[in-house]
């Protein structure tokens, strides 16, 4: 009995209650010859040994089993082969003749009708609505397979952060297809087995159709988007309820009605349909035609589901699918794109504000990095494409995909370098936007090309230019990435000792110095402009300007065309400087001078004596005034009209 127990042990693979046994049988000298001791030891050992040969064996060897798949889209049908380790078909090549795949397959009806919503975006939730598993969604992720029809829905991602969405899935079943006993065990062409092109078969098939309707809105800022995301969903979630026969309209509140027209649809499915829905009455139109749409008793959709046999079931000469892909390595790497795509969104909605179009450094430099962003993850889907089907294979083990996933986690286009950079350049985004809110009346110069036609104007004679000096500055994190992407070992992604780290970078704006200097610019160009807002040929812009000797930005002045001043400010006086002698002509409105006459006498002694009335324009742009003892600068251009100084201003130090 004890024998007995201990073999029944040893067969379910429980060797730890069997070695107890054992033992215990020692222990308590039990009655047992010594040729049974001898014999349970062999056994035990044996045993092990057997169970240890069986983990080194291939999948197919141990627990081949039949499985399920998602269709997604693609042309799968009884008696087609299939791969597993790149998860495709293979076209024109069966085990059987076409008319005995024809005459013995067994078939009947499973009808069945669904219908979730979803207002998630992550490939997990899409991946759950079309039931595909972790093995498959690796496969897709790193581009191995091409999907059709409503399976498209697992490529449509948002496009922006402000971006809100409700999806409804709508989906049927029609009828169930199988393979019988009879064909697998009548083999038409045995030959394929030895060819080793694919590991399985498929058996089965349900059919019936899918259709996936998102609805997107476009949200302006975060408070609203939160709101929206709720309001979006309850409107969606009313589609089937409302009147076949009335208006959307009439069953929604005027803030509903308000949402619904905002939103735009787009549309998944393996329905045939003449106009694709882009609106929400449209997809109310389409959600009450598709029940009608598989009415046809010749027409049962596309498979949604197969069923898959390992070939090694039928013939050991055949390919087999050694492993599988763990599920914690397939979330990894889900995880990690989709922090890509976060970063390809942040920077799209970096390049659409008008910030951005204004100051074309900004967007030359956020289109290089998403040229680069792009690049980066074609070869990374590469890298996948080629350890997946190894690992699978028997090839490698699960450690060369590890390894992907390191080395990315080291190079400069991990999420937390993504994301400090875009950081980086939304800051700097927001203070040109604050500063070109200051100056609302000023044109923004979106080029140098654009300055230039300005400047030679005929009809303009000044042109006073507030200029951003440091946003053309090289790019540490730009060249990084570009360097990384240059390298050999980026190129296959295989050796993680030869990723360097991304070097530290300030940025110009984080210099206190600089932000004073920004902050002393802005006041002193605003007052100019305003002095001056009347004055015929003279124009204030703003622009970036190269100019690493002023960073943060600086005042250009031109002259007839040509750049005279690079750092144009008030003029500077010391403590002990005054003001004598000062006289003001108002004109007869007593709104503007007409003329002045004053003395500026230095602590050194030196005097500087200024005469203007209206017989003569001897104060110039930035000469230095004084009104009612305070310095300053003339910011008008003195100019006759009929018998008044024209447009005269001035700028007092504080």
């Amino acid at each position: 009995m004890v024998l007995f127990l201990f073999f029944l042990l040893c067969t379910l693979k429980n060797f730890r209650k069997a070695n107890t046994i054992y033992c215990n049988c020692m222990l308590k000298k039990l009655c047992i010859s010594q040729q049974i001791h001898k014999c349970l030891a062999v056994l035990l050992i044996l045993h092990v040994q057997y169970y240890n040969l069986l983990r080194k064996l291939p999948l197919s060897a141990m627990e081949s089993k039949p499985y399920e798949i998602a269709a997604l889209g693609r042309a799968l049908y009884p008696g087609m082969l299939y791969d597993c380790r790149n998860d495709t078909f293979i076209p024109g090549v069966t085990l059987w003749n076409k008319e005995s795949l024809k005459n013995d397959i067994d078939e009947c009806l499973q009808p069945k009708t669904d219908l979730k919503f979803s207002v998630s975006d992550s490939l997990s939730e899409k991946a759950n609505f079309l039931d595909v598993s972790a093995s498959l969604k690796a496969s897709f992720l790193s581009g191995l397979i091409e999907v059709e029809g409503s399976a498209k829905y697992l490529r449509d991602t948002k496009s922006s952060m402000s971006q809100s969405r409700c999806t409804m899935m709508y989906s049927v079943t029609t009828k169930f297809q199988q393979l019988t006993m009879t064909q697998l065990g009548n083999i038409t062409y045995p030959a394929v087995f030895e060819q080793k092109t694919a590991t399985h078969v498929v058996t089965a098939a349900l059919y019936g159709a899918q259709a996936f309707m998102v609805f997107d809105h476009m949200a302006s800022g975060t408070e609203e988007q939160q709101k929206v995301e709720g309001n979006i969903h309850a409107v969606v979630k009313k589609i089937p309820s409302l009147d076949i026969e009335g208006d959307a309209h009439l069953a929604l509140n005027e803030d509903e009605k308000k949402l619904a027209d905002e939103i735009s649809v787009t549309f998944y499915g393996d329905f045939h349909l003449e106009h694709n829905p882009t609106t929400y009455q449209e997809a109310i139109d389409v959600y009450k035609a598709l029940p009608n749409l598989l009415k046809d008793k010749e027409y049962f959709g596309v498979p949604v589901k197969v069923w898959l046999y390992p070939l090694v079931l039928l013939d050991n000469k055949a390919a087999a699918l050694v492993r599988e892909i763990s599920t914690c390595l397939v979330s990894k790497t889900e995880r990690l794109l989709e922090q890509l795509e976060d970063a390809e969104r942040r920077c799209n909605d970096l390049t659409r504000t008008s910030t951005v179009q204004d100051f074309s450094d900004l967007k030359v430099r956020l289109q290089i990095f998403h040229e680069f962003y792009s690049d980066y993850k074609t070869v990374f889907q590469k890298a996948l494409c080629r350890v997946l089907p190894d690992i699978r294979g028997g090839g490698k083990e699960e450690q060369a995909l590890a390894k992907v996933i390191e080395i990315h986690d080291k190079s400069p286009f991990s999420a937390n370098k993504l994301n400090e950079w875009l950081e980086s350049i939304t800051i700097e985004s927001q203070i040109l936007s604050s500063y070109t809110k200051r100056l609302q009346d000023i044109r923004v110069v979106p080029s140098l090309g654009d300055l230039n036609a300005i400047l030679f104007d005929p009809d303009v004679d000044t042109v006073v230019c507030l200029a951003f000096t440091s946003l053309a500055n090289p790019d540490e994190f730009i060249n990084t990435l570009n360097e990384f992407l240059k390298s050999d070992d980026f190129k296959w992604l295989e050796d993680v000792s030869t990723v360097e780290g991304t070097p530290e970078h300030q940025a110009w704006f984080t210099s206190f110095d600089i932000s004073q200097t920004m902050r002393e610019n802005l006041s002193l160009f605003k007052s100019f402009s305003e002095a001056n807002k009347d004055t015929k040929g003279v124009q204030f812009v703003i622009a970036s300007i190269p100019d690493p000797s002023n960073p943060g930005t600086s005042i250009y002045l031109y002259e007839k065309g040509e750049l005279t001043n690079p750092k144009f400010k008030e003029c500077e006086f010391e403590d002990g400087d005054r003001f004598s002698s000062l006289t003001l002509w108002p004109n007869k409105h007593g709104d503007r001078l007409v003329g002045m006459a004053f003395t500026i006498v230095l602590k050194n002694g030196q005097e500087f004596k200024f005469d203007a009335n209206c017989t003569s324009s001897e104060i110039l742009l930035g000469d230095p005034v004084s009104v009612d003892g305070r310095s300053g600068i003339c910011c008008g251009v003195t100019g006759r009209s009929g018998d008044y100084v024209n447009a005269f201003g001035f700028i007092f130090k504080k």
